[in-house]
């Protein structure tokens, strides 16, 4: 017994919008395999896919599908923003170490800014960018994300940008010479 098109057509109506689009892919390819001779038109026809949607997933059942939590090939995507936005990261750099200009072989690196706030300041130079976005970024430019592992009573210091630029001073004297450097972070103990 064949399905009539008003049963197609109901049955991809209830099952599809459940679906991402490999899994639609692979139901419309199925379907039109079962179905035999016309049954990717009537697929396609009865779902809503386009012809060539459905060509393409009949092929892949035909070529034998693997299991995988993908819903595109490899490739398949949104481009990079950075490769969208030209400049992204470099403005992303200057706001992150803002005092290191200069000189990229900076051996510290920091920033009392968190990603919201980077975000924020990124949008208003004209970039797209979420916190979310920023923090991949920073992760992937080499920056460690920590947050204050508790909440420290009073001010900081007035000299901590000063620390680190003594800090990042010594490790490069270390550096040049090829000595090793450990910078340890201690706290007093009351």
């Amino acid at each position: 017994m064949e399905a009539t098109a008003e049963e197609l057509e109901w049955f991809f109506a209830t099952v599809l919008p459940h679906m991402n689009e490999r899994q639609r892919r692979v139901v419309a390819g199925a379907t039109a395999l079962m179905i035999g001779h016309g049954g990717k038109a009537r697929v396609a026809e009865a779902s809503g896919l386009s012809r060539n949607t459905v060509i393409r997933a009949t092929g892949e059942i035909s070529a034998g599908l693997e299991v995988t939590d993908r819903q595109r090939g490899p490739g398949g995507g949104d481009k990079p923003a950075i490769d969208k936005q030209p400049g992204l990261l470099e403005a992303l750099d200057e706001l992150v170490h803002p005092d290191t200009r200069g000189n990229p072989m900076s051996f510290v690196r920091w920033t009392s800014k968190s990603t919201y706030e980077l975000a924020d300041e990124l949008t208003r130079q004209g970039f797209q960018v979420s916190a979310e976005l920023v923090r991949r970024l920073l992760h992937q430019m080499g920056c460690s994300l920590q947050a204050p592992s508790k909440q420290k009573e009073g001010t900081d210091h007035p000299d901590r940008d000063s620390q680190f630029k003594y800090l990042n001073a010594t490790i490069a004297g270390f550096a040049e010479t090829g000595e090793p450097a450990v910078s340890v972070d201690t706290k007093k103990s009351t």
